[in-house]
C-alpha cells in the first residue's frame, strides 16, 4: 500500500490540534510494516516525514509548494487540510484521494470574525477538494453530519475513525493527584470560539467555595491579552496563571500535577485530543457539550459533560470534581487506552484496503 500524506503544519513547528493528530497518524503509519507512507507538512519534520519548506510567505506560495511530489500511479493521496495537497490524477492511473475533514474551515474563520468574502471563498474551496474524494474520514459524528448537512458530501463515502493518544508521552505518574494544592489545568488555544471567556467567568464561584484553588490557562492565541486583562477584573486573578506554549514534556508534567482538567469550547469542536491527553495522565476532563468534544468522556462519566455556556453548571462541577467526585485515575488512564494509536491506524488501514475491490 502506497499512501501520500498532505497535511498544513508539523506539530512540532505548530501546536494544534490538526497538526497534533496529522503528526501522530503520520509516525504511526510510517512505522506500519507492509505500508509505504511519504508525508509532507510545512515546517520542522519527524524522522521519516518530509517537508515542503518553512511555513512563510503567500498562501499561493504555500499552494503551489505543497502540489509537490505529484502522486505515483496506484498511489492513495491522503489530505488533512483543504488547501494544501497535490492534484490527484485519478482512477485512470489507480490513483485514489482520501480526505481527512477535521472540521469546516470556512466556519471556523466566520466565528473568528472574518468577512464575508472570505469565508465564501473558503467554503466553495472546500466543497471543491471534497467532492472529488473517494473517502471521506472524520473523527466523530458530529463531523460527519457537518460533511452530509453543510458541504453535501455522500454519506456512503464517509468513515468515521476515532483519533488516537500517545500512552507513553503523557503516561500515569502517581496514582492521584495532590490534595494540598487544587489546580485546574486548561490547555486551549486563545481564541473566542475556546470559551476560555466563560470559564474565567465561572472561576470565581469556584474560588468562592476552594479558596485556594489555582487555574493554569496553556496555550496562546489572539484572545491572550483580552483574557488576562478578564482575569485580571475578576477579583481573583492572582489565582489564574497563563503559561503561554509548553513542550510535549512540561505539558505531560502539567496533565499530571493537575487535579482536574477543562475544555471549554464555544462552537465547531472537531473532537478535542486534549481531552484523551488528560485522561491518559490520569486526570479526568470536564468538557462542554459542543460538536464532538463530549465523544471523549460519553459512555465513561457523563457528569463530566457541560453546558458550554453555563458559568454555574461549569463552576459546580470543578468544585465536585476538586473534592473528589471525579473518576480516579487508573479509571482515566483505561478510558485512555480505548483510544490507541494502533487502534486507529487498523482501522485507517481497513478503510483504504476498499481501493483493493
Amino acid at each position: 500500500m502506497d499512501i501520500q500524506m498532505a497535511g498544513s503544519e508539523w506539530f512540532g513547528t505548530s501546536r494544534g490540534g490538526l497538526n497534533r493528530y496529522f503528526t501522530d497518524l503520520a509516525q504511526a503509519l510510517i512505522a506500519t510494516e507492509g505500508v509505504d507512507v511519504s508525508a509532507f507538512a510545512f515546517g520542522r519534520p519527524p524522522a521519516g516525514a518530509h517537508s515542503w519548506g518553512a511555513p512563510t510567505g503567500s498562501t499561493l506560495s504555500r499552494v503551489r509548494a505543497s502540489m509537490s511530489p505529484s502522486p505515483r500511479p496506484g498511489t492513495i493521496v491522503d489530505r488533512h487540510f483543504a488547501l494544501y495537497g497535490p492534484p490527484v490524477l485519478g482512477r485512470r492511473r489507480g490513483t485514489r484521494l482520501v480526505t481527512h475533514f477535521h472540521g469546516p474551515w470556512a466556519a471556523e474563520s466566520a466565528v473568528g470574525g472574518e468577512n464575508a468574502a472570505a469565508v465564501r471563498a473558503k467554503y466553495l474551496w472546500e466543497r471543491r477538494r471534497y467532492a472529488g474524494s473517494d473517502l471521506v474520514v472524520v473523527l466523530t459524528e458530529y463531523v460527519r453530519n457537518l460533511l452530509v448537512n453543510d458541504y453535501r458530501v455522500d454519506p456512503a463515502i464517509i468513515e468515521v475513525i476515532p483519533p488516537g493518544v500517545d500512552l507513553e508521552r503523557f503516561s500515569l505518574a502517581t496514582d492521584e493527584p495532590s490534595a494540598d494544592r487544587p489546580i485546574v489545568l486548561c490547555v486551549r488555544r486563545l481564541e473566542r470560539r475556546m470559551g476560555i471567556d466563560v470559564l474565567i467567568d465561572a472561576w470565581g464561584a469556584v474560588r468562592a467555595e476552594i479558596p485556594d484553588a489555582e487555574l493554569l490557562i496553556v496555550g496562546t492565541g489572539t484572545e491572550g491579552a483580552a483574557l488576562r486583562e478578564q482575569a485580571a477584573g475578576t477579583g481573583c486573578g492572582e489565582s489564574v496563571s497563563f503559561a503561554g506554549n509548553a513542550s510535549d514534556i512540561e505539558l505531560a508534567d502539567a496533565y499530571r500535577q493537575a487535579t482536574v482538567t477543562v475544555v471549554p469550547t464555544r462552537a465547531l469542536e472537531g473532537f478535542g485530543l486534549i481531552a484523551l491527553e488528560s485522561l491518559a495522565a490520569g486526570r479526568a476532563p470536564i468538557v462542554t457539550d459542543t460538536g464532538g468534544l463530549p465523544d471523549s468522556v460519553r459512555g465513561f462519566d457523563d457528569s463530566l459533560i457541560v453546558p458550554s455556556e453555563d458559568t454555574v453548571a461549569i463552576a459546580d462541577r470543578l468544585v465536585r470534581a476538586i473534592k473528589g467526585e471525579r473518576p480516579s485515575a487508573a479509571e482515566c488512564r483505561s478510558r485512555a487506552a480505548e483510544f490507541t494509536w494502533d487502534r486507529c491506524v487498523d482501522r485507517h488501514l481497513k478503510a483504504y484496503s476498499r481501493f483493493d475491490s
